[in-house]
Parts: structure tokens; sequence; C-alpha cells
């Protein structure tokens, strides 16, 4: 799993996942978030799936723990352009009420 972070606004950053979010990767996500938020000050945070072809519940739980850091920082988390897979899993943990996904990282961003 390879992440990449961008700053594209004030406040808030996009990260972009690419591979499997599985188990091995997740401390990696749910570090990066918390690092995102806590250090580089920016508590909205958008992660980018577009790339990402396989989640279990390990990255179901980093996504939700990185919520719980944006929100205690008064910012959000926002999943953008899930995959089929992505979206099924989503859909199965009744997760899409609480990760709302968007199609694209700019309409996630506005």
């Amino acid at each position: 799993m390879n992440f990449d972070v961008d700053y594209p606004t004030d406040g808030a950053a996009v990260i972009t996942a690419a591979g499997r979010l599985n188990m091995v990767a997740a401390p990696k996500l749910r570090e990066l978030i918390a690092t995102t938020v806590t250090e580089h000050h920016r508590p909205t945070v958008v992660v980018d799936l577009g790339a990402t072809d396989f989640i279990d519940s390990s990255g179901l739980g980093a996504l939700i723990a990185g919520l719980k850091t944006a929100r205690s920082a008064g910012g959000d988390l926002r999943i953008a352009r899930p995959g089929k897979q992505v979206t099924t899993v989503l859909q199965l943990t009744n997760m899409l009420r609480v990760l709302r996904p968007y199609p694209s990282v700019a309409e996630s961003l506005a």
C-alpha cells in the first residue's frame, strides 16, 4: 500500500491510498491521518480511494479512527472515489451513513 499526501487548500489534506487497505496498511494510514491533523494542522482530510482495490475491517477501522481524530480537531474525514469492492464493503457494514463517499476529490473539498 502506498500513500501520498497533498495539501490543496488551507486546512485540508488529501491522502491518496493505492493498493490494499488491510491489516498491514491500516496502522500506517491511521498514523498518517493523525499526523496530518495534529502536526500539519489540517483538520479536514480527504482519503482518495480511487486506487484502492481492497479494504477489510482493519482498513475500515483506520478510516473510523481518522474520522474521530479529524472531528475532535474540528474537522472531518471524507472519502472520495471508492471503487466497487470498497463500496460493497461500506454497504455491507452500513458505513455509508458514517463515511459518505464523494465521486471526486474536488467535490469532497467543496
